[in-house]
């Protein structure tokens, strides 16, 4: 019986699919037959068992449609004479070309059972592009000094650090720059000091709204594509637990440990579901908590961007002219500075070079949007 249109298609994309994971499996297996480095090469070749796992569910799936992949005449890409570093700047770009084939590959099948399974390899593809390049990127290092960035202690110690406190400079920051950059135009435009202070409160306002709701969105987006993602992770350990295992154990390969140690340390994680699941999660993902408060994110950039915000306002309160307007300016560019060295708290800048950029850009918006009121002044009144 002829095939159909579509069931050519079908027959095309899986032998296609299942070529690419055979070139894959063919090349690490070469690469690891280069190396030197017994470390290296048992990780080179685990990489190739996977992608091998990978071909054997396109071959699987070419059966149930009753064709046959052809595995016993297929021949690799000739590869000539290349070193390991050409095999693996070869198998970067295989890396990228079937992530980018998978990727369209979803918005043409709508069969589950397909697309199940570009998910699956699609997400190993992705580990194993990264998995390559941190591979042979850094010298081996002392496992003590793996293991403290395989936890992420300097990542933990960062959020420690920065957390609500970044949150709340970076807001104050925000209102700062805008409300004391609508100030200088309306002060350039009109020297009545009672239409800049209005100006920069209906500004300081608006401010406090929109950062508001963007940190809400922010925060409650952020925890969505966690929780989704966190999902999918869980799905597939109890689906293909032995596949995620095998990860497991090439991630902590990757951090310095022993082909022992990884085996070891991932088969008691994974006696517990959950905390297979955390770890997986942290070192595949990059996911390390449940994250923020949406709320609390939103009080936390509203008080700050509306504390930013009035700070160049305050002068306006107690006098008016062009003694508001010069007040302003100063107590703006103090605050500038103040903010900038604050910043340094959350980096690793030196206090007084953060300030001092903050007050330069500062001024700059500062003249640059007086020049603007001061030009639309002329304009409109001559």
């Amino acid at each position: 019986m002829s095939l159909g249109t579509q069931d050519r298609m079908v027959k095309k994309t899986l032998l296609e699919s299942w070529r690419r994971e055979m070139d894959a499996t063919r090349l690490y297996a070469q690469a690891a037959a280069l190396e030197k480095d017994s470390e290296r090469k048992s990780i080179l070749l685990q990489l190739s068992k996977i992608e091998q796992t990978h071909a054997e569910m396109w071959a699987r799936k070419l059966a149930e449609i009753g064709e046959q992949a052809p595995a016993s005449s297929y021949q690799a890409p000739p590869v000539d004479h290349a070193s390991s570093e050409q095999l693996l700047k070869r198998l970067d770009e295989l890396e990228h070309s079937n992530a980018a084939w998978y990727e369209s590959l979803k918005h043409v099948f709508e069969d589950p059972e397909i697309l199940q399974i570009i998910d699956q390899i699609d997400e190993d593809e992705s580990n194993h592009d990264s998995s390559v390049r941190a591979l042979f990127a850094s010298p081996s290092t002392h496992i003590g000094e793996r293991l403290s960035r395989l936890w992420g202690a300097e990542r933990w110690h960062k959020q420690s650090a920065g957390g609500w406190v970044g949150d709340a400079i970076y807001g104050v920051n925000d209102g700062l720059g805008a409300i004391f950059g609508i100030i200088s135009g309306v002060a350039g435009y009109t020297d009545n000091g009672h239409t800049v202070l209005v100006s920069g409160l209906f500004g300081a306002i608006a401010s406090t709204l929109s950062m508001g709701v963007g940190a809400w969105l922010s925060t409650r987006s952020k925890n969505e594509l966690a929780h989704s993602e966190l999902h999918f992770e869980r799905k597939e350990i109890m689906e293909n637990p032995e596949l995620e295992k095998e990860e497991l154990r090439l991630l902590y390969q990757l951090k310095g440990f022993t082909e022992n140690e990884a085996a070891e340390i991932t088969e008691r994680l994974s006696k517990d579901p959950e905390q297979f699941l955390k770890a997986m999660s942290q070192e595949e993902l990059g996911i390390t908590d449940e994250g923020g408060n949406p709320w609390t994110s939103a009080g936390i950039g509203s008080l700050s961007t509306f504390v930013g915000g009035i700070l160049p306002l305050i002068p306006f309160f107690f006098t008016g002219g062009v003694t508001a307007i010069v007040l302003a300016a100063i107590v703006s560019i103090a605050a500038h500075f103040a903010v900038g060295a604050a910043k340094s708290l959350i980096t690793v800048r030196r206090w007084w070079t953060s300030g001092l950029e903050m007050t330069a850009a500062g001024i700059l918006v500062g003249i640059v949007a007086y020049g603007i009121g001061l030009l639309g002044s002329t304009l409109i009144h001559g």
